[in-house]
């Protein structure tokens, strides 16, 4: 089962829900602010895309939390992401071990091996 995991009043989320929905893919989907990711669930998926394409650095979280001039170490983005895990890129999607993460409509196709249509 694919899973979706992101926020659900985020427009790229929207966006990602109506590929989705328009291309009958079955879906689960994880609201971050209602079931947050765990810090195991964070290493995991930092481990299979790392943290340079998990973490939305052009995101408000981001820059309000004045990242961009820190020197944090894996391990500290970790526990940061744990608590702002709306710093998380959207979407995050997860099929078996497999993860993709950004909107990218052509990538969601060859992650899925749906057709083009």
């Amino acid at each position: 089962m694919l899973h979706v995991i992101g926020i659900k009043n985020c427009d790229t989320i929207k966006k990602t829900r109506t590929w989705l929905t328009e291309n009958e893919v079955d879906y689960e989907f994880v609201d971050l602010k209602k079931d947050p990711l765990s810090v195991d669930e964070i290493k995991e998926l930092e481990f299979k895309v790392g943290l340079d394409v998990l973490v939305n650095k052009r995101g408000m979280t981001y820059r309000k939390l004045g990242l961009k001039d820190k020197n944090l170490s894996d391990k500290e983005m970790i526990e940061v992401l744990e608590q702002n895990q709306s710093m998380i890129k959207r979407p995050v999607m997860v099929l078996n071990d497999a993860v993709i993460v950004g909107y990218d409509e052509e990538a969601f196709r060859n992650f899925l091996d749906i057709e083009n249509k």
